[in-house]
Parts: structure tokens; sequence; C-alpha cells
């Protein structure tokens, strides 16, 4: 088949191939040189023709891969049964892949077979979206297009190649994709493929998936403007329902008259209001996880209350970023926003009072908290312009108290353990931790207290009580 007759009908702007790297041409004149021929195919094509600047450069040829491995000086061999070698050009890793047919999906993810193949058409007709199966000719300067994927893209539309339900069927992860590229490229999904998304065989197959690469969409979604488009469209498909059954129990959850939203409704509202941030916006998506396990109905206020909330929450956020198999330090700094997220302050806080709401959130934690409450206020779906001035204040008060200097851990205190031990005559014990907890309590009440004089007489005081 004839690549050509399949030049994209809308004339490309000629600043596409002009952000065409040399190397990355390079490399398709050095196949051309040796009698085969190179694309460049995958995201940097969607990205070019979105203005943007391509991230990685993938391309696809009609050679063997023990051809492409001999062709260049430096290869790896990263993927040999699937015909992908890396070609390395000045330190730069590009992925060069052999154009191929695949077999049956049988495991939800990559094809039972690989069959080598010379057609280009061919090669993208296995690809998942109509923007995702386009390919450019550097040295032609043409773009290939056989599914119009140039026309939904700046159409803002998400369309499976060929039959929808066939591609989800393939590659259980596509329904995520589909969600994702709907999110991040703030497109439409039109009427076959999203109807495709929830299908008995799309479901089948996707939960075949692994939780990691679960995990990675949902971390690649969070970058998006509105990340909720793609979670909205996880809940349609069914997809949700699979992989954290814990969040849909959110949807039609009511609340109190605090909230103009059902907790799902407002979970969303909240995510979208947080910065780009992967961490802080799974925070955001399990801050209320909680509620409708423990959501009471009060007659005294005649609402419903959701008591401690924030600390099942914290134990469910840790259970699902397990199961998901986060990564431990994403899983602890989500379960502590979790757990922290309620930040109830009053303008008649102490600074005393400041102070030990900076110990219990954590100094490292306070910003991200209050940006995370601020989108919690801004996600009710009601005017919170009153809650929002208090957390600024909040967050002025907590940068003047940092600013002057105050200690926050035992680390910070004018008096380290071996001193404490030596000046006392104790031993490293119990003793020692409780006595410099004290001290931790002393200075965050009296700031200036913090001096190894003051400290040691206060420490002696104690010692001679637990005597």
């Amino acid at each position: 088949m004839d690549s050509g007759h399949y030049v994209s009908a809308g004339e490309p702007p000629s600043a596409l191939f002009d952000a065409i790297p040399p190397d990355v041409i390079g490399i398709c004149q050095r196949l051309r040189d040796k009698g085969k021929r190179g694309w460049i195919v995958g995201g940097c094509v969607r990205d070019l023709l979105r203005g943007r600047e391509a991230k990685d450069w993938d391309l696809a040829t009609d050679a063997r891969p023990e051809e492409v491995s001999r062709f260049f000086a430096k290869v790896i061999p990263t993927g040999l049964q699937h015909g992908t070698v890396t070609v390395l050009i000045k330190g730069k890793p590009y992925e060069v892949t052999t154009l191929r047919g695949e077999g049956e999906y049988r495991d939800g993810r990559r094809p039972s077979e690989v069959v080598f193949i010379e057609d280009i058409v061919q090669d993208l007709a296995r690809r998942d979206f109509t923007f995702n199966a386009m390919a450019i000719d550097p040295l032609a300067r043409t773009l290939i297009d056989p599914f119009d994927g140039q026309r939904d893209l700046a159409a803002k539309v998400v369309r499976a190649v060929g039959v929808p339900v066939e591609r989800f069927a393939e590659d259980g992860l596509r329904v995520l994709r589909a969600a994702r590229f709907a999110a991040s490229l703030e497109c439409e999904v039109e009427p076959r493929t999203l109807a495709a998304m929830a299908e008995p065989r799309a479901l089948a197959t996707f939960a075949k998936v692994s939780v990691e690469r679960v995990h990675d969409e949902w971390m690649k979604t969070m970058s998006a403007v509105r990340p909720s488009v793609a979670f909205e469209l996880m809940r349609h498909s069914g997809t949700l329902q699979l992989s954290c059954p814990e969040l849909v129990e959110t949807v039609g959850c009511e609340q109190n008259k605090w909230h103009g939203y059902d907790v799902w409704g407002h979970t969303m509202a909240v995510l979208d209001a947080c910065p780009p941030d992967a961490v802080l916006r799974l925070a955001a998506l399990f801050h209320d996880v909680a509620k409708p396990r423990t959501r009471e109905f009060s007659d005294k206020t005649g609402d419903y209350t959701f008591y401690g909330h924030e600390v099942k929450g914290a134990e469910l956020a840790d259970t699902i970023l397990r199961r998901l198999k986060a990564s431990t330090e994403d899983r602890k700094r989500v379960v502590h926003l979790v757990r922290h997220h309620l930040v109830c302050y009053s303008p008649e806080w102490s600074d005393a009072a400041v102070r030990r709401f900076i110990q219990r959130v954590l100094p490292e934690r306070v910003e991200e908290l209050i940006v995370l409450a601020r989108a919690d206020a801004a996600g009710k779906g009601r005017v919170v312009e009153e809650e929002l001035a208090m957390l600024e204040e909040l967050r002025v008060r907590v940068a003047t108290v940092v600013a002057a200097g105050m200690a926050l851990k035992v680390g910070d205190l004018a008096l380290d353990g071996r001193e404490l031990m030596a000046e006392l005559g104790i031993a490293p014990g119990r003793l020692v931790g409780e006595i410099q907890r004290a001290l931790i309590e002393l200075v965050t009440d009296e700031p200036e207290a913090n001096t190894r004089a003051r400290l040691l007489s206060a420490a002696r005081e104690l010692a001679a009580r637990a005597q």
C-alpha cells in the first residue's frame, strides 16, 4: 500500500517540519542511505501539530531491529521482541521501532505475537486514537494521516481508530488513556468511542491491566487543567468502580448546608481547584473519601455530620494507594495531607497555637495544606470568601512565626541529647525522650526559653520529678 495516498488532506504548517531536531532528521536520513525509510510517530507528532514542544521523539522504520542495530554506532536493544531499539545520538535516546502488525492481546496489554511489516499505514492502523495514528516523513516533509487525526485534533475530539470496542478490547488501558486525553487536550469523546469505553469487552480487558499502569495513568492525568474530566469518564465507563470502588461510594452522597454538591461533585471541584501537583491532587481526590462511611444525621443540628472522616479517610487513602502500588513517599505524603486537611483556624489562636499547628502538620507540609484547604473551600459550591480570608490570615501568621525562629523539633533545641545526658548523668532511654518532648512544649509556649541555660534548668526539674 502506498502511504503517499494517505498524505494529510489539510496542509500541515511548515513550522511542523522546521521544529524537527536535526538529529531526528539525521536518523531518517541514515535509514534512507541504507535503503530503508523512517517516520516520526506517536505523541511527538500530536505535540508538533498543537504547536507544543515535543518531549520525546519516537520513530518507526521498515528496517528490522537487527538492521537498525547495524546502521548506528550506539544502540540499546530495549525491546527486540517487539521490534524496538534505542538509538543514542550525542547521548540522547531515540526509540526506533520496526513497522509491525499484532496478534491477539491476551493479557490486556501486549499482543501475543508481533509480525513485522513494511507499510506505515498498516502500522498506524493498530494505534489507539486518530490523533495518535499519524506519521511524519521529515525528508519528504509530508504528514501521513490516514484516519484524519489532524482534523480530530483541531476539533478537539477523541476518536478511536477503526472499531472502538475492538481497540479497547485489545488494551484495557486505552479506556484510561481516552479519559486522560479528553482532560489533558480538553477534548470531547465522540459518541461511538464513548459508548465503547463502557462495553463489557472493554471492562473485561481493563480488569487485566496491572495496578501500576492504572496508577501511572492517574498520575499523568493530574497534570491536566481539569483532571475531573478524566475521572468523570472513568466513572462513566465503569473503570473507576473496578480500580477504586471507595471513590464511587461518594457519588450521590448528600452533604450538609455548608456544601452545594454531593461528596463526588465536591471532590471533583476540589481536584480541579488544586494546582497541577500530582501528589497534592491525589490528596484532593481522597480528602473526603471516608465521608460516606462516617456520615450520620444529627437530630441536634438537623443535618448530616462526618465526624472523624479525616482520620478514616487517611486510613482509606493508605489502603487504596498500597493497592495501586504508589511509591512509599507519595503514599505517606497523601495520607498526611488527608489526615490534616481540616484546617479549622480562628483569629483567636495565640502564637503558641499557631506554633502547635505547624508542629502538628509538619513545617514542610504547612504551605500545601493551606493550598489544599483553599481548594477544599473553593469546591463547596457556595460563597467562601470568609474562609479564604481566614486561610490567608493563617498563611501570614505562619510565615511570621517561622521567620521569628522557633524550635519545631528536638534538633532545634539549644540543648542536644548528648549534653542533656551528660549534664543530668542519665543514660539513653525513655526518660531522655520524655524530657526532650517536654522541652519542646516549653519553647512552643515560650520561644525565648530556647537557651542552653534555661533548657538545662527545666530539664533538671523534669528529671527530679521523674525520680
